[in-house]
């Protein structure tokens, strides 16, 4: 009951053998346990047209609802941005982020993604060759040690396969784009009982289309009347800027209008924004509570939002291989390799440039395609250059082609000893390679610079028009190709472990495991060439190799306390090279009075420690432009301007040596009921405090925060002017959160039918957080986050129905609304079409399969059968991806038709 209460999908009924359940490592009769453990099995995920454990992880209610797959999180802008993880997702079990969820396979660690350093990559992970998946929704410490905060994922491995099996499964969209290929071989040779040994391999191989938002009709940044339209004058029909020495001035007026303006398009001047493709006059009674508007009255604007790529295309091959050798009764050996290559075309919309004449930008006079807007503007000087904000198509989409590769070599052993005790031990390597190419779209800023300057390009190409072949062949003499940036990362682990009864006591034996873990891991990140040489790149500071050691001991207990009462004792200490040690111990209970009864809980305390990125990435000095505002010494010395204009600040950002760990105290309390046949109930509530968090905090917030970071803003001392801002990685003040499990399933027979009806769903009660010491803590469940959307409530629920050769199922996922993006902040009043909620994500999966033909399993599936579009929210791009909808909460995808047949040979 303790296991199988919150299950999404249990594996059929299994003779009574004693196994090893994540969250422990004593083993143990697989029904009994003290944890919340959900397990998923092979069949139901295949059933549910899953093809990555991405997918699969977007079926557990505890995962969290943020930018850490591969739709939403390789675009993310902000403080929390990460774009060295280009073609990886990631777990985030409670919404704590990826690090702090334990991602296992076969109860031992993976490398950590070798572009970021992280977390472990989910789509490394040989989904085909998977057995089940358990899900340990408590913190684990005391038994893993690091990242395991929120939880554990385990993935397990098929063992002892005997056989050949070949399939595929195809995924298509109704609306098109985003196809899904999938071809899968699986064999194994040998049976361990009979004759000792057992060979199992499998090879994937993946091919996902790209999903453009042009493909869908909800992928639209200009909704005005619901607060919704882009705030960006950068647009494929430049607007013209004001400026000293050029051709608008410092500003210009219109005939009979006293009001002085900043920017003017001719399309704007003539009512024919929308005359270009995802253009738009610029709404400005959006984006400002001055009126009339003196930057954009005269303003076109672009929905780039509209113009983004939802779903990269990805290539991926994974392979893995496991050789098991029984040397007698009591023990065996075994080998296993596992190996993915990811390729991954990234892309994302075309430069934004704001020419000027320091850098040679302008456009000349006298060149042949020099606008004049004397007939609008009276005070426009033809005599004089023009500056421009330009989203510059003709140089293409800015294409990056990312390159993951991981593996894992595993030699290990287990078996028992003296007839009674359960022994394991292996030794481990393994790593991950991130490699990025710029393909496209980015060039030498120079050369870009100087080759806008000859007047060549035309920056005002309408509807229909393009570029001379000599300015295509000058635009393509500025591009850069090649490597922009690789990191890799290794860990070498050797653990193992002892268990068994030790000693009896009233109630039953005592059980105990002790064990050790050491590792060895590095991590390296370089730039490939200086990113500052190229326009928009993505710099991100070097990170010449760095090492730590890890040593670990650990010890646990099952400790029988009465005939219906066993508690479970764990203490995990572990040592650091350069951050020191900590010691977590964990508490837990099961208690079962009655047979339909059961009582668990637990408490502990856990720990995560920085990673190498956080640690020692290097110092990148940097300028903020544009008139900064000291805060604090504005109020001091009103209008002074080297307190309340600062027109230029030297800020550092990069990694923090000095970062200390976070640290956890959390618990859970639940019950099981079975209150009659073949029906089971689960509610399980947990809390987690954090201390310490850590996070990346850009120049801006520590300047809005300066009463409570006055050490990260490091003044002159004869001045008191601000010198420089310390950014990057700091330990931040940390959150609160807490919430229920609930687990429900029902299954049973009747007239030749077999059926089974479950859910899995997450109340999140509360997730308070505070991002400085001294900060109060600010409660976030069903509001808008630029991260995480910590939505109130999300379930997943099953029917499953069959007989003879046939089975069917019904999946619904849902998602609880929330407060929606506020346009502007408020600052221009809510429109009338606004609406304050996001409304929920309801979605239906069903698919049937037959296994009548011989040797032959045949799948076919309907997802989003009802065909749900996303809700609308007010949020464009420029601090989460998706205009006018949400990848962290909903599929893009559309109705989709899934296909698998698979074909067992032997």
């Amino acid at each position: 009951m303790g296991v199988a209460g919150s299950a999404l999908a249990q594996e059929a009924a299994q003779p009574m053998q004693r196994v090893e359940i994540t969250g422990s490592s004593i083993k143990r009769v697989a029904k009994e346990g003290a944890l919340p453990v959900q397990t998923i099995s092979f069949d139901t995920i295949q059933k549910a047209g899953i093809t990555s454990a991405e997918q699969l992880l977007r079926l557990v209610s505890a995962n969290g609802t943020g930018a850490d797959n591969m739709t939403s999180g390789n675009n993310v802008f902000g403080a929390d941005a990460d774009r060295t993880s280009g073609g990886a997702s990631f777990a985030s079990l409670r919404g704590l982020g990826p690090n702090a969820t334990l991602v296992l396979l076969n109860g031992r660690r993976l490398g950590n993604n070798g572009g970021s350093g992280k977390a472990v990559d989910l789509n490394s992970i040989p989904l085909a060759a998977i057995s089940r998946v358990e899900i340990l929704k408590d913190g684990a410490s005391a038994i893993y040690g690091t990242d395991a905060i929120g939880g554990v994922v385990n993935f397990i491995l098929k063992t002892d396969y005997r056989g050949l099996e070949a399939s595929t499964t195809f995924n298509g969209t109704e609306a098109g784009g985003g196809m899904e290929r999938r071809y899968s071989l699986l064999g194994g040779l040998g049976d361990l009982d009979s004759d000792g040994w057992n060979v199992m391999a499998s090879v994937t191989r993946e091919v996902n289309d790209q999903l453009a938002s042009s493909q869908r009709d909800f992928a639209n940044g200009y909704q005005p009347g619901r607060g919704l339209s882009p705030d960006t004058t950068g647009t494929p029909y430049a607007n013209i800027l004001t400026g000293a020495g050029t051709a608008l001035g410092t500003g210009f007026r219109m005939p009979g209008d006293s009001t002085t303006y900043l920017q003017a398009s001719l399309l704007s001047l003539q009512g024919n924004c929308d005359s270009v493709p995802g253009m738009s006059q610029y709404a400005s009674e959006l984006w400002t509570n001055v009126t009339p508007v003196t930057r954009t009255r005269f303003s076109c604007a672009y929905d780039y939002g509209g113009d983004y790529v939802m779903s990269f295309p990805v290539e991926r091959t994974t392979g893995v291989s496991r050789g098991t050798f029984r040397i007698d009764d009591n023990h065996r050996i075994f080998v296993e390799v596992l190996g993915s290559r990811t390729e991954t075309t990234a892309q994302l919309t075309p430069l934004q440039i704001s020419t000027t004449l320091a850098t040679g930008s302008a456009y000349p006079v006298g060149g042949p395609y020099y606008q004049n807007l004397s007939s609008y503007i009276p005070s426009f000087d033809a005599t004089k250059p023009i500056i421009y904000k330009w989203r510059a198509t003709p140089f293409g989409n800015r294409t990056q082609d990312v390159a993951l590769d991981n593996y894992r070599a595993l030699v290990a052993a287990e078996g028992t000893l003296a007839g009674k005790y359960d022994y394991k031990i292996g030794l481990s390597k393994s790593g991950s390679k991130a490699k990025v190419d710029l393909v496209d779209g980015y060039g030498y800023t120079d050369r870009i610079y100087a080759a806008l300057g000859t007047g060549i390009i035309n920056p005002w190409t309408g509807a229909g028009q393009s570029q001379t072949q000599q300015a295509a062949d000058l635009i393509e003499s500025t591009k850069f190709y090649g490597r922009l940036q690789h990191g890799r990362t290794t860990m070498t682990q050797l653990d193992g472990s002892i268990s068994g009864e030790v000693f009896d006591l009233p109630a039953g034996a005592v059980s105990m495991a002790v064990g050790v873990d050491l590792r060895k891991e590095t991590f390296g990140f370089a730039q490939d060439v200086d990113a500052a040489r190229i326009l928009l790149a993505p710099g991100n500071a070097n990170l010449p190799q760095a090492t730590r050691y890890v040593r670990a001991v650990y010890a646990e207990a099952l400790v029988p306390v009465l005939k219906d009462l066993e508690v479970q004792l764990a203490v995990r200490r572990d040592n650091y090279s350069l951050i020191g040690a900590t010691t977590n111990p964990k508490v837990a209970f099961r208690y079962q009075p009655k047979e339909w009864l059961l009582f668990r809980g637990s408490a502990s305390k856990g720990f995560l420690a920085p990673s190498f990125a956080q640690l020692y990435a290097g110092r990148l000095s940097q300028e903020l432009p544009n008139g900064v505002i000291d805060q604090e010494g504005c109020a001091a010395h009103p209008g002074n301007p080297d307190f309340c204009a600062i027109p230029r600040l030297d800020y550092n950002t990069g990694g923090n040596p000095n970062l200390r760990p976070e640290t956890s105290k959390q618990g859970t309390l639940g019950i099981v009921v079975e209150p009659f046949r073949n029906f089971s109930a689960s509610l399980d509530w947990w809390a987690i405090n954090i201390k310490d968090r850590i996070l990346n905090r850009t120049p801006q917030i520590v300047l809005q925060n300066w009463q409570y970071l006055q050490q990260y803003i490091v003044r002159d001392g004869a001045t008191g002017t601000i010198d420089h801002v310390e950014a990057g990685w700091i330990n931040a003040a940390g959150l609160k959160t807490r919430g229920v499990d609930v687990g429900l399933r029902y299954d049973g027979a009747y007239s030749g039918y077999k059926y089974a009806a479950v859910l899995d769903g997450t109340y999140m009660d509360s997730f308070k957080f505070a991002e400085f010491e001294g900060q109060p803590y600010k409660e976030q469940v069903s509001q808008f986050n630029t991260r995480d959307v910590y939505l109130r409530w999300k379930h997943s629920a099953s029917v499953t129905v069959s007989k003879g050769n046939w089975s069917a199922l019904l999946l619904q996922r849902y998602a609880s609304g929330y407060n929606d993006q506020v346009p502007n902040g408020g600052k221009s009043g809510f429109p009338a079409g606004f609406d304050p909620r996001v409304h929920h994500y309801m979605k239906y999966d069903v698919s049937a399969t037959y296994t009548g033909f011989r040797n032959t399993t045949l799948t076919v599936g309907i997802q989003n059968l009802l065909d749900e579009d996303p809700p609308f929210t007010a949020h464009n791009v420029d601090e989460v991806v998706g205009a006018g909808w949400d990848p962290r909460v909903a599929d893009p995808r559309g109705r989709a038709l899934s296909f698998n047949l698979k074909y067992k040979f032997f």
